[in-house]
């Protein structure tokens, strides 16, 4: 396994806006304390707010339970596409909230961007989010050649969008090995251990994005009800699965996330399961640094451009 630690050459920058980042969560409201959190839904919070752009294009692909939306975006020259799980725990996000990341995404590595706007929790708790994710990955499969002239294809997501693009390909995998069509995974600070790692457990509050308490809120409203063993079932939390005759996969997280230890077990899983991997854990970066302006977010979407472009490129 390749592993890299990022971002120590700008690490003042990034504790310079984590500083910040505290000051305007301590204020705020926690997302644990909304009684439904359906209210949380018309905004993103301390995250920029969305940009939908014209490029983006809402379509709706056959699931098992009707038809599941997804937000398309196919740049001039197509090489590939690329399976995109959105973030936010299950419970919050949709894939109209990351239009100028998946369109930079598409243009930079020439690959169509299908992003899944699967059901959320706690309306629809699991499965649901599961099924809509095969489903759509089912669909690319089997159109991504007629669509867009490519059946080369990633798949990949963020935070509870890595752990869906996890899920996906061992459902694919145990179906009917249907998951080597992806040649490749990005999983950026995914969480892969629905009973809280390490990490997780020992975060508390740092007004910081993510902490313990919101961590397990998420979990109940995704896996109402599980005991700490059901939660570590296979089938919920993909830390706990067999990880064999996976494709490649990048894993990052920073270093000031909860989910860290599930990024670094996961990573490590994946390699020692005879998988490649390569993981970059970022100095001081905070759960979704991606999404701030900041040095190493720009490095490391730059690195997501380059991963899927090298994947889906003639020799891959």
């Amino acid at each position: 396994m390749t592993l890299a630690t990022t971002g120590q050459d700008v690490a003042d920058e990034t504790v310079a806006f984590n500083e910040k980042l505290a000051e305007t969560l301590a204020s705020a409201p926690k997302t644990y304390e909304v009684d439904d959190a359906r209210v949380l839904r018309g905004g993103l919070g301390i995250f920029p707010d969305p940009v939908v752009l014209d490029e983006g294009v809402d379509r709706t692909v056959p699931g098992r339970e009707g038809g599941i939306g997804v937000r398309v975006f196919t740049p001039s020259v197509v090489h590939g596409a690329f399976l995109h799980l959105h973030p936010g725990g299950r419970v919050l996000g949709s894939a109209r909230h990351q239009d100028v990341r998946l369109w930079n995404l598409a243009r930079a590595a020439g690959v169509a961007v299908v992003s899944v706007d699967y059901r959320l929790a706690p309306e629809h708790p699991h499965p649901a989010a599961d099924d809509d994710c095969e489903d759509a990955a089912r669909w690319l499969i089997d159109s991504a050649q007629a669509e867009f002239g490519s059946d080369r294809l990633v798949i990949g997501g963020e935070s509870s969008g890595a752990e869906l693009a996890a899920r996906t390909l061992l459902r694919l995998r145990d179906r009917d090995a249907s998951h080597r069509a992806f040649r490749a995974a990005y999983l950026a600070y995914g969480v892969y251990d629905m009973s809280l790692t390490p990490s997780a457990r020992a975060f508390g509050e740092r007004n910081l994005v993510g902490s313990t308490q919101g961590e397990r809120w998420f979990r109940e409203q995704a896996f109402p009800g599980r005991t700490i063993e059901q939660l570590q079932d296979p089938e919920i939390s993909p830390l706990h699965a067999d990880l064999r005759d996976l494709p490649a996969a990048r894993f990052v997280v920073g270093t000031q996330d909860p989910l860290l230890d599930d990024t670094l077990f996961m990573a490590a899983r994946w390699r020692a399961a005879g998988n490649e991997a390569e993981l970059d854990v970022v100095a001081e970066a905070v759960h979704g640094f991606t999404s701030f302006p900041l040095t190493v977010a720009e490095r490391e979407l730059a690195r997501q451009h380059s991963f899927v472009a090298a994947a889906v490129a003639d020799a891959g």
